[in-house]
Order: C-alpha cells, then sequence, then structure tokens
C-alpha cells in the first residue's frame, strides 16, 4: 500500500478515538463529522430504545433487516454501537474504561449529568489529563439556562430566527430543516479540534462547551449584527434581502427563479439581460440603496419582463452573462441539479438492495477525503466487541 493509500485508509483524524454519549442531532453530528474524517467513535446507547431519534419516524429505511429511521442513519455513520445503562455499576464500569481510553468524550445531557457518573472532564482528568470533554447544551451551564432542555425548534423561537423567517405579513416561521442543530454540531467539532491541537503543544485536554442558544445568535450573522453594532432590531422580509437588491425569487412564466445579483457589475448585466439597461441610470434603482427602497417596485417591473419566458430560459440567460440565478428546486430535483453540476452528493456503502446510501460530507481533502466505513450501527451492534476489547 502507497504512502497515499494509507494516508486516506486511516483518515485525517485516524489517531482519535471519541466516546460519544449523545444522541438526537448536534452532538451526534459532530461526532460523525470526525468519524467521517476518520476518528473511532463509539457511541454509547440506552438498552433497548438507544438513540431517541431511532424512532423518529417516517421515514423508514429496511436494509432487509428490518426498518431504521432515516433521521437516525443521516449523524451516525461511522460509528460503533455499545448499549449501557450508566446506573448499574457494572455497565457505568464500562462507560468509564471506554472515556479514559478515548481522546474526546462528547455528551449532551443536562449540566451536572456525566458529573453524577464521574464521566466529567474533572473526574476523568484526575487520571488522564490529556483528555478533552465536549458538553453540547441548550442554554449553557453556569447560569439559569442550564436547567432548561434546548431543542432546535425552541431555539429558533427563542433566538430571534423565527422572528426574521417567514413572510413578511405572515406568522413567524421556522426553517424547514434544524439549522440550529446543525451550527452547533458544527461549531462543537471546530471546538473540538482546537481542543485537539492545543493539546499537541501542552500535552493537557481541556473542556468544550457549545449552547444552542449561543449558536444560534452567532448564526443570525448580519442580523444580529444590527442589533449589536447598530441598535437595530430587524423583522421578516420573506424571500427579499434586508440590504440587497435584487436578491430574491422572482416569477417567470411557468415557475419562480432565485436571483443574486449581488454586486453594481452584476445589477448592470442583470438590467441588460432582461432589456431595460435604463434602469441603471433610473433614480429609483440606480444604486443598491435605492433599489433597497424600491423593492417593491423593482420586483413589478422585473416580472412583467420575466413573465414572457420560462424558468429554463431565463436561468440560462443569465448564466450566460454570469448571473448567479437558479430554480427554486424541491428536494430531489435539488440532488439530480448537484450531481448535473459534477457535485457526486450521495455517498453509497455495499451493494444491492441493503447498500446504505447517505448524503456525502461537503468536506473535500485531496489526500485524506471523508469515507463511509461502517454504516449506522444497529443498538448495541458492536457491545460484545467493545466489551471483548477492553477486557471487561
Amino acid at each position: 500500500m502507497s504512502s497515499l493509500e494509507e494516508r486516506r485508509a486511516r483518515g485525517a483524524l485516524g489517531h482519535l478515538r471519541i466516546a460519544d454519549f449523545s444522541r438526537v442531532l448536534a452532538g451526534p453530528l459532530a461526532t460523525m463529522v470526525l468519524g467521517d474524517l476518520g476518528a473511532d467513535v463509539v457511541k454509547v446507547e440506552q438498552p433497548g430504545v438507544g438513540d431517541d431519534t431511532r424512532t423518529w419516524g417516517p421515514p423508514w429505511w429496511d436494509d432487509g433487516d428490518g426498518p431504521t429511521s432515516t433521521y437516525f442513519l443521516t449523524l451516525n455513520r461511522n460509528k460503533q454501537s455499545i448499549a449501557l445503562d450508566l446506573r448499574r455499576p457494572d455497565d457505568l464500569a464500562v462507560a468509564r474504561r471506554i472515556a479514559l481510553g478515548s481522546d474526546v468524550v462528547v455528551d449532551n445531557f443536562r449540566p451536572g449529568t456525566m458529573g453524577r457518573f464521574g464521566l466529567d472532564r474533572e473526574s476523568l482528568a484526575a487520571e488522564q489529563p490529556s483528555i478533552i470533554t465536549c458538553s453540547v447544551t441548550g442554554f449553557g451551564s453556569s447560569g439559569p439556562g442550564g436547567d432548561l432542555a434546548g431543542y432546535d425548534f425552541l431555539v429558533q423561537a427563542m433566538s430571534g430566527l423565527m422572528h426574521v423567517t417567514g413572510e413578511v405579513d405572515g406568522e413567524p416561521s421556522k426553517v424547514g430543516s434544524a439549522v440550529v442543530d446543525k451550527l452547533t454540531g458544527l461549531y462543537a467539532a471546530i471546538g473540538i479540534l482546537a481542543a485537539v491541537e492545543e493539546r499537541r503543544e501542552t500535552g493537557l485536554g481541556q473542556h468544550v462547551e457549545v449552547s444552542l442558544m449561543q449558536s444560534a445568535l452567532a448564526g443570525l450573522l448580519n442580523v444580529g449584527s444590527a442589533h449589536v453594532a447598530a441598535d437595530v432590531d430587524p423583522g421578516r422580509h420573506g424571500n427579499r434581502h434586508p440590504s440587497i437588491a435584487p436578491y430574491e425569487p422572482y416569477r417567470a412564466a411557468d415557475g419562480m427563479v432565485a436571483v443574486a445579483a449581488a454586486s453594481p457589475v452584476l445589477w448592470e448585466s442583470f438590467a441588460g439581460v432582461l432589456g431595460r439597461p435604463e434602469w441603471c441610470e433610473d433614480p429609483r434603482f440606480a444604486a443598491n440603496e435605492d433599489r433597497v427602497a424600491n423593492v417593491h417596485a423593482l420586483a413589478a417591473e422585473v416580472e412583467q419582463v420575466m413573465a414572457a419566458e420560462t424558468v429554463e430560459e431565463w436561468v440560462t440567460r443569465f448564466r450566460s452573462a454570469g448571473i448567479p440565478a437558479g430554480p427554486i428546486n424541491d428536494v430531489r430535483s435539488a440532488f439530480a441539479t448537484a450531481e448535473a453540476l459534477g457535485l457526486d452528493p450521495i455517498d453509497v456503502f455495499g451493494e444491492g438492495d441493503g447498500a446504505f446510501r447517505s448524503v456525502r460530507s461537503p468536506i473535500g481533502l485531496s489526500a485524506t477525503p471523508p469515507v463511509v466505513r461502517r454504516p449506522p450501527p444497529r443498538n448495541d451492534e458492536h457491545g460484545e466487541e467493545i466489551r471483548g476489547g477492553l477486557g471487561a
């Protein structure tokens, strides 16, 4: 095996072992990201029921051994599973050995839970100072929020995200996917990798904490900055942008076209493609701030022109002129579009009807790309193997 093949087989994080005590979304996403990159991840689950998301269906996928929730599948590839009841001394002893044999221990229990079992950073570091622990919380661990359970939908509501999502005159709306959990999981993975890198210098571990609430606030980006820096409380803009125009979907003859003409050059090209170069001199539309102030009038004029042609025709024209534009896809069409663009968005592990299909990791590494080494495990699928490796 060549050096490059060895690197690919090991993965960028093949030297790391992760003990994953988390469940549902943010924590399991963080550990799956690390597992995709080569880390050896042991998922500790409840006996019998396992991770909560195992029951979150429909939809289900059946590989011939019984149905599995597609929700669980999306977060738990590249992991081994062992079922342990931490309230039982024998199982807790196994859990502690798994933790102490790991580089990183991840949990998303209520604050204080890991401490009660002797699995917190302080307890583990007394025996293994190099260990890194990571806790994913809903609202932090040191203040009153530590007593509150955190779920994506709840935090979308409390963080202001729902307030700025939806139609201008409609009800607040959640994002169609669990965006706060995803942000939190990615921030957790970044924090873990930072702690691993710092440990290379000091030989010491540390504790990483990421909360859903703070991740959501950070994820507001320009919307949050509007409040923090300018004391503005933004409202809903529907599919429009509060600071850029044209930057929204426009109706064509047979559907909607999303256009992001976010610079003066793109605006001039956009007006030219529509056959309205005079808009660039129109005081209502000449500068971006003018277009934002007159966004309703701009949309009416644009759609009057675009009604004459189909979505496909306009997308072709805009792209030929270098203008970012595309259709509003359903999920099936989105994957077809990605394939047509050469992005290869689906990973397949195994062969035949039982092959496991999952969304490919978006991370591209030339020498050590993410690889699906294991399909998502059955609850306690590797329990006997893991116990044997521990001598338990």
